[in-house]
């Protein structure tokens, strides 16, 4: 039998359709990526957009946006009542009917998330670092990361089970973190964080209303308690909201450890950062640390698959083996010295700490 020749549409419609059936697809997602996936007047609009801009989960985003900002009553209506077949009309609806806006959005738009349970990870990294270089004060500078609370990580409260409490324990952000294996996270306070810069591409602004809604649009429309957070989240980067560098990461380091005054000690964070980067590009990053370093110490704490971070030990673990490494390395001008401080799961919600 010969097989038929499938078209872009075909292709699209499956690539929905897979969306749909995962597990992490939230209901109201589901219904709208179904009918998304059966409706051929939907399929001939996405199948005008560029083909890298026609990934289900910023398309859906992008719907979710124009419902936030007022622009589709009728599927802000369906949202507000979890109705998923009335969510799916409106959907396929408001895509022919605001196609072009669809099409703005997805262009300048990628899925952005705060991340937060990465900042149970990072904490005691940083202070782990602090410690070790004995900084009485901190400057956090964040790379690669669009929108995130990783320079606010001292306003977050943080409780790990067995283990301390640490952070802010009056922010309305509070995450409790799993710890696995024989190893204790220190129970080390932060010095003040004198300085706070993001660094991205895309940066999100969390004070620019665009940005906030965009944020908003990326949390399925039912998952009520991960909106709540965010919205707390935004509420504790809004009050103190960092330096926004707008470039390449690697190109801007040199400028974003400049804004840490002397005497702190300058904290480079990547989380799930560095897989986007070629390898040789991965290894830019050393020798921009190597730099960077010529007249100061600079610590760069990496939350990233095994093998991903350049220079941090893998411990023997295999490549894409489920978990993430914490990584901790430290430039002072003679030479970096990496070591692994531990390793998490679930992009920072179970946590095994190694260091001594």
């Amino acid at each position: 039998m010969t097989a038929h020749p499938t078209g872009p549409a075909d292709a699209l419609a499956g690539t929905f359709r897979r969306y749909a059936e995962a597990a992490s697809t939230s209901p109201l997602d589901r219904h709208t990526a179904l009918a998304l996936s059966a409706s051929p007047a939907a399929l001939h609009a996405l199948t005008a957009l560029p083909a890298r801009r026609r990934s289900p989960a910023v398309l859906l985003a992008a719907l979710h946006d124009l419902a936030l900002a007022g622009r589709a009553p009728a599927l802000a209506a369906a949202h507000a009542a979890a109705d998923g077949a009335a969510t799916a009309d409106a959907a396929v609806a408001t895509l022919l009917e605001l196609t072009d806006a669809v099409a703005t959005t997805v262009a300048h738009r990628s899925p952005a998330t705060m991340g937060l349970a990465r900042c149970a990870v990072l904490h005691p990294a940083v202070a782990e670092a602090v410690s070790r270089v004995g900084a009485p004060a901190v400057g956090l500078v964040g790379l690669g990361t669009p929108a995130g609370l990783d320079v606010h990580l001292d306003r977050v409260g943080l409780g790990y089970d067995p283990g301390p409490s640490l952070g802010d324990p009056s922010s309305p952000v509070q995450l409790s973190t799993p710890v696995v294996g024989p190893g204790r996270v220190p129970a080390r306070a932060l010095p003040e964080v004198v300085t706070r810069v993001g660094v991205d591409r895309d940066p999100l602004d969390p004070t620019d209303p665009d940005d906030v809604r965009w944020l908003r649009a990326c949390v399925a429309p039912d998952r009520l308690h991960e909106a709540a957070q965010l919205r707390s989240a935004l509420d504790v980067a809004a009050a103190a909201p960092p330096l926004l560098l707008r470039g390449d990461p690697l190109a801007l380091l040199p400028e974003a450890v400049a804004r840490v005054p002397a005497g702190a000690l300058p904290v480079v964070l990547t989380a799930w950062a560095l897989s986007r980067l070629t390898p040789a590009r991965r290894r830019e990053l050393l020798r921009r640390l190597a730099e960077v370093a010529a007249g100061r110490t600079v610590a760069w704490v990496s939350v990233e698959g095994v093998g991903v971070a350049p220079g941090v030990p893998t411990l023997g673990d295999r490549p894409a083996s489920g978990h993430s490494t914490v990584g901790l390395t430290v430039s002072t001008g003679t030479g970096l010295h990496a070591t692994v401080l531990g390793r998490c799961w679930s992009r920072g919600r179970l946590l095994s700490w190694l260091a001594a």
